[in-house]
């Protein structure tokens, strides 16, 4: 990683997490065409979900979701319908960049939690918690050693 955030710690994005209407279709798009490549898989169908590494660490999450508008639908560009769900930072400490934001007034969605994210290959232990941003878009503080 290239730098430190002075207050995350991690700092830089994690991931950004979308919806899939056509989930072979994205991830056929996001690997074969624009070469990322599958770190972590979960789930089955009709709700699969991968990790897809954009090649510095930096992921694409893309959750199956037959029923999700494209982005074209109405409401998308505001965050309340359209294929991207939250985008994530990364963090050394998720407790306390939530406590940072409940006190700056931010609404917290999603208190601290531990998830141990079963993976296909593996078991992926991970750390997060939401809060909304001043504009209403979905914050995810995500602490893991997955770079």
């Amino acid at each position: 990683m290239a730098g430190k955030n002075k207050i995350l710690g991690g700092g830089g994005f994690h991931h950004v997490a979308i919806r899939s209407r056509d989930f072979d279709k994205t991830v056929d798009f996001y690997t074969r065409v624009l070469g990322f490549t599958s770190r972590i898989n979960w789930q089955e169908a009709p709700k699969r979900a991968v990790m897809l590494d954009a090649g510095d660490g930096n992921y694409l999450e893309v959750f199956e979701d037959t029923n999700a508008p494209s982005g074209g639908d109405s409401g998308a560009s505001s965050g309340g319908g359209g294929p991207i769900l939250h985008f994530a930072l990364r963090c050394d400490d998720t407790d306390a960049a939530i406590k940072r934001v409940r006190e700056a007034g931010c609404e917290v969605t999603m208190e601290p939690t531990s998830i141990d994210v079963e993976a296909k290959e593996q078991l992926v232990p991970i750390r997060i918690g939401f809060c909304k941003g001043p504009d209403g878009e979905l914050i995810e503080f995500f602490q893991n050693e997955l770079t």
